[in-house]
């Protein structure tokens, strides 16, 4: 490396975005402009400034890596998305593939050919064409399998046969085994045999003969003791393993929890059959998290976000209409008190921010219940202490905040008897926000759907009518 070289500042994954889209736009821009000269040397002007623009975005391309690359597809229309993809280098597609989103994904495959997708994936593991076959042509799938040798297509038919979410579907089948009965010397010379190592191997998996795990030996151990101690003497005999058949989810909490980087797979008579790693387990949670955001606002699926409109409003218009229908009851909730908004035009301004702050609140406490039961931190035991405080947050928010309010509409309006109901009607909606906060997501999950699913808007919902009938039902009673 030369010292130019070796000062230069890495870039930042913004600035090589940039620098794509400035390529693209220049090569748009030239591309129009010889569009429209005329002449007999049109044709070889345009094609040598066509080539000239690619090229130099291609050569960036090259420099950059393949999750990069993927950042970059997400972050680009579908057309530029397009031309940027057929300038990356066939042995990267696959890397490349296996790292942008399920949405993104779709449309670059929609534009490979069979050929392109077979060589995409011939150097893939079988964890990883697991992950890729559910959403390839089935014929382009059987083809596939019959370039595989025996072993590797019965590793991707075992990860197929597991849900999504579950460790099975997780575990890749790179790992280094040894025996417990030879010395640390031998292991030594053993991994000095090998091309490499897997990726994230900090311990190697001790089976017997017949593939049944006895242990795990971590590297540390394996450098700092005696070269002529044997296996069985150094090794952790009680490693934290998983059964292909769990919940994935409760595998990443478990990494977190431990500190692991990676964790042997054993089925149910105790043979080691994969290994989880921990950049499956980080994958792992932030599509989890991505999906229960998603979930929150009533979202069905993930978005491309240059995915065209008919396919974002198949996306999106469930959950509008659901939200159309809860508006419209709330607004026949107003229109049953329309003879005391007459009377006292005030309560049109203030009920708003009763619904507002009953709808944050709301929001806030289905948040805090959606964490603590995908942490695993509610039971049947605890739901009825915990209402209880959430209740008793929202009594003391209610009282604070509404005495505020209720002060404010007294300063404007001049009714002690108008901010007393403001302050009531506050404190009773922030009482509904916190018990609808925990009954959603819990009546949700006993149904066997996702908490999250639609949660803010079914709070928001609640909030909206509950607000409205509390106060203006207050307001008709003590005020008229």
């Amino acid at each position: 490396m030369t010292e130019v070289e070796a000062k230069k500042p890495q870039e930042s994954l913004q600035d090589r975005l940039a620098q794509v889209i400035e390529l693209l736009h220049r090569h748009k821009l030239v591309e129009d402009l010889t569009h429209r000269q005329e002449g007999q040397h049109q044709d070889r002007v345009e094609n040598l400034v066509h080539r000239q623009n690619l090229v130099e975005l291609q050569r960036k391309l090259d420099d950059v890596h393949p999750a990069d690359i993927a950042h970059i597809l997400e972050a680009l229309p579908l057309d530029d998305r397009l031309t940027v993809w057929q300038l990356v280098k066939a042995e990267r597609d696959g890397d490349i593939l296996l790292e942008v989103s399920d949405a993104v994904r779709e449309t670059l495959i929609a534009d490979m050919d069979d050929h392109e997708i077979l060589a995409a994936a011939k150097d893939m593991d079988a964890d990883e064409l697991a992950d890729l076959a559910p959403e390839l042509p089935r014929d382009v799938v059987h083809e596939l399998m019959e370039t595989l040798d025996a072993q590797q297509r019965e590793r991707v038919r075992s990860a197929l046969s597991y849900e999504e979410d579950q460790v099975g579907a997780l575990m890749d089948f790179e790992m280094v085994t040894i025996r417990e009965d030879v010395s640390l010397e031998v292991v030594l010379r053993y991994l000095r045999r090998l091309k490499e190592l897997p990726g994230h191997t900090d311990k190697l998996f001790v089976v017997d003969y017949d593939g049944v795990l006895k242990g795990v030996l971590p590297i540390k151990r394996l450098l700092v003791n005696d070269p002529e101690k044997q296996v069985g003497e150094v090794m952790a005999d009680d490693p934290v393993s998983f059964h292909p058949d769990e919940d994935g989810y409760d595998a990443a909490q478990a990494f977190e929890r431990y500190d692991l980087i990676s964790a042997p797979v054993v089925d149910k008579n105790g043979k080691l059959i994969g290994r989880l790693t921990i950049d499956e387990m980080v994958d792992l949670i932030r599509e989890e998290s991505e999906s229960e955001v998603l979930n929150m606002a009533g979202l069905r699926e993930e978005e491309d976000i240059f995915a065209s409109v008919w396919k974002s409003v198949r996306n999106r218009w469930a959950w509008l209409a659901i939200n159309l229908v809860t508006a419209f009851l709330a607004s026949r909730v107003i229109g049953l008190f329309e003879g005391s908004i007459e009377k006292l035009v005030a309560l049109a301004a203030l009920m708003p921010i009763v619904a507002g702050i009953g709808g944050n609140s709301g929001n806030q406490t289905i948040t805090m219940i959606v964490r603590a039961m995908a942490l695993d931190q509610v039971s049947t035991g605890n739901t009825k202490r915990l209402l209880r405080k959430e209740l008793g947050v929202s009594l003391i928010n209610g009282i604070l905040w509404g005495g505020v309010i209720g002060a404010v509409a007294y300063a404007l309006y001049g009714s002690w008897s108008l901010g007393v109901v403001m302050t009531t009607a506050m404190t009773l909606n922030l009482l509904l926000a916190a018990l609808m906060g925990v009954l959603i997501p819990m009546t949700l999950a006993r149904l066997g759907r996702d908490p999250a699913m639609g949660a803010s808007v079914m709070i928001t919902a609640m909030t909206d009518s509950g607000g409205f009938f509390i106060f203006l039902g207050l307001a008709s009673i003590f005020l008229m």
